[in-house]
């Protein structure tokens, strides 16, 4: 006989809901641990180690331009990208020593780099970083910011599970201490530059105990702050993920830098030829080879101009002789002719103006009639909203000089050094790294006519044989950082068939 719910004693009723009620919450908590676990392992899958490993793993590097072999690929790989950035690796917990704030200095690929190490840095010692703040003050005087040239919020959850990084400092480091007086310094702050090619040891031993005292510690220059070696393989790693993955260049920089890839392409192989005859170039270096008195008077100005650049009275003939001056468009055009380029050979100018304009580059053109330039191959309105910002230009020549089919850079400078670095580490795409020293003294034979010019070819070919961006062990100087191969344009220990190098940790 059934008994009704009036029927039924008060104390049985009151168990009943909670069991109830006990049911539908145990339920509901196995469904959720059973979501967590197939997003747990999709992770695990994805990266073939560990969530973690989700984004570092991958070999797409995200924001660059791809070839005419690898268009078909094109769509897939932003697939692959859109996919991965949904599927976050889990935050590292740590208890965090401060804040770290970073002010970089240079142009953008200098940049990059310093990004990079403060990641690092930022990772060694705990701390929570806040996103870096480029360069506003160099002789470029690009006003662009860290989000109008990366994805920040890329770059800030790709890194989740490595390091806390935060759009900006909390406002209640703004403020002035309450026992202050109205005109002191923010006492939480510390404003200071490391220093240069410092090790773990430096950081751990003299900056991490500063944080005692100060909340914030502002590096106001971060340029070569981190060695090049010897430096534990976690952290060199850590540097390869950032740079390979976490600096995603913003949806419409990468799409300029696609469309200009895909011009090219259009009309066969490239190269990409890193003209560094610009006015900034020889006016810091004191190279004015084949200028006019008026010219190297010029440069010489500007030279004084800029109170950070330290050599002011330089020996230009003797600093070309040593390979310390970047090749002249004549010299570039004999260079390349010498190496078996034809003159149908598509040749991308990745570089800003070439210094003396078009009767300087005169040569160049008539040699490789098929010069081309970012102003050729899109809509001038299209181009016209990053023309006036050096970096966010710097980062568009960066795309399709990676993409290319050869890259020659006529001076050893920080665009040539990181995009020899991306091209090593997408399977050790052909570089021609240029021996200026050497080359110097086969162009003065060529021309005064020493050498023939099959002669000449020859001599050039065989300078050249090894430095084509082929697999090699970064050269160590000890106590000479400066002479050293820069981590950035060969970071072995993230590279695959460099196996006989001593890498540390």
């Amino acid at each position: 006989m059934a008994v009704s719910l009036a029927q039924m004693p008060r104390g049985k009723i009151r168990v009943c809901f909670v069991a109830g009620c006990c049911g539908v919450l145990l339920w509901a908590c196995v469904l959720q641990l059973l979501s967590l676990g197939r997003l747990w392992c999709c992770s695990w899958t994805s990266s073939g180690n560990s969530p973690s490993a989700t984004l570092v793993t991958t070999r797409v590097i995200s924001g660059i331009g791809g070839s005419s072999s690898r268009s078909s690929d094109l769509k897939e790989k932003s697939d692959s990208e859109r996919d991965t950035s949904t599927t976050l690796p889990p935050p590292r917990i740590y208890k965090s020593n401060g804040y770290l704030r970073v002010s970089c200095n240079g142009g953008l690929n200098q940049m990059r780099a310093e990004i990079c190490d403060m990641v690092a840095i930022a990772r060694l010692l705990n701390l929570t970083l806040v996103v870096p703040e480029l360069d506003k003050k160099s002789f470029w005087a690009d006003q662009s910011n860290f989000d109008d040239i990366f994805d920040v919020s890329y770059f800030i959850d790709s890194l989740r599970d490595e390091v806390r990084i935060v759009k900006r400092l909390p406002k209640r480091y703004n403020q002035l201490d309450s026992n202050t007086s109205s005109n002191s310094t923010l006492i939480s702050t510390l404003r200071m530059a490391p220093v240069s090619w410092s090790d773990e040891k430096y950081y751990l031993e003299q900056i991490l105990p500063l944080f005692n005292k100060f909340k914030v510690i502002h590096f106001n220059k971060t340029d070569a702050r981190l060695a090049n070696n010897g430096i534990n393989l976690s952290l060199q790693k850590l540097r390869c993920r950032v740079n390979f993955h976490a600096l995603r260049f913003t949806p419409e920089i990468k799409e300029l830098g696609d469309k200009l890839v895909e011009a090219i392409r259009k009309r066969g192989s490239y190269v990409a030829l890193h003209l560094r005859y610009e006015m900034d170039m020889l006016a810091f270096s004191g190279c004015n080879h084949d200028c006019s008195p008026e010219e190297a008077e010029e440069l010489k100005r500007m030279r004084y101009t800029y109170p950070w650049w330290r050599e002011k009275e330089i020996d230009s003939k003797a600093k070309r002789l040593q390979g310390l001056c970047p090749l002249t468009p004549e010299e570039t055009s004999l260079v390349l002719k010498a190496l078996g380029f034809g003159n149908n050979t598509q040749i991308y100018i990745a570089a800003g103006e070439t210094y003396g304009g078009q009767k300087r580059i005169k040569v160049l053109q008539e040699t490789f009639p098929y010069l081309l330039r970012k102003e050729m191959l899109v809509d001038k309105e299209l181009l016209s909203k990053f023309q006036n910002h050096s970096s966010q230009m710097a980062a568009i020549d960066f795309m399709v000089s990676v993409a290319s089919d050869v890259f020659i850079p006529t001076y050893d400078g920080n665009m040539a050094k990181v995009v020899e670095g991306f091209r090593r580490y997408q399977g050790y795409q052909k570089s021609i790294l240029l021996d200026r020293k050497r080359l110097v003294e086969h162009l003065d034979l060529y021309k005064n006519k020493t050498l023939s010019f099959d002669e000449f070819a020859k001599a050039v070919q065989q300078t050249h044989e090894r430095s084509l961006g082929q697999p090699a062990c970064r050269r160590q100087v000890p106590n000479k950082p400066k002479e050293e191969d820069y981590f950035y344009a060969n970071p072995y220990e993230c590279l695959s068939n460099v196996t006989r190098c001593a890498i540390s940790g």
